[in-house]
């Protein structure tokens, strides 16, 4: 329960987009049913949704769900507004209680080049750095880059 107080207590400081109007669920909600899903596969905003689904009667013991389980279209549109660069601080912060480095662990950094990437309907390859903590099996970070900072 501890881990899962903590997720809340980070998480919960992401601002809100939504208007009032449009709040059927809760934004925490929303945000740990995503976070929880992609941990265990999902890969789309259906997946995340079929899974709170068939895990309902679990994230009931930690989340309110005050109207059900939202849609798939909500987790779109709720993960697409969010403020990336908060979301990302989060994540990083909550990982960060995650993952115990030991004095003179080596973090492996690997670069990944994504070729089937599109912006404005051309293709447009992106590149990705990532932090590995080898011991504890946790990406620790990852960045796009640019083509000149892969070299």
């Amino acid at each position: 329960m501890e881990t899962t107080n903590k997720l809340r207590s980070i998480f919960s400081r992401i601002d809100d987009p939504r208007s009032d109007i449009n709040k059927l669920h809760k934004l925490e909600d929303i945000l740990l049913i995503g976070i929880i899903s992609v941990i265990c596969a999902a890969d789309t905003w259906k997946d995340m949704e079929t899974f709170a689904k068939g895990k309902r009667d679990f994230l009931r013991t930690f989340l309110d769900l005050p109207n059900g389980i939202p849609s798939d279209d909500t987790f779109n549109r709720v993960f697409s507004s969010i403020d990336s660069v908060q979301f990302e601080a989060c994540f990083m912060e909550w990982v960060g209680h995650l993952v115990n480095l030991t004095d003179g662990e080596v973090i492996p950094i690997d670069g990944k080049t994504i070729r089937g990437a599109k912006s404005n309907g051309k293709k447009s390859p992106f590149h990705m750095v990532s932090a590995w903590a080898t011991n504890n099996n946790l990406v620790l970070g990852q960045v796009k880059v640019s083509e000149s900072q892969m070299k």
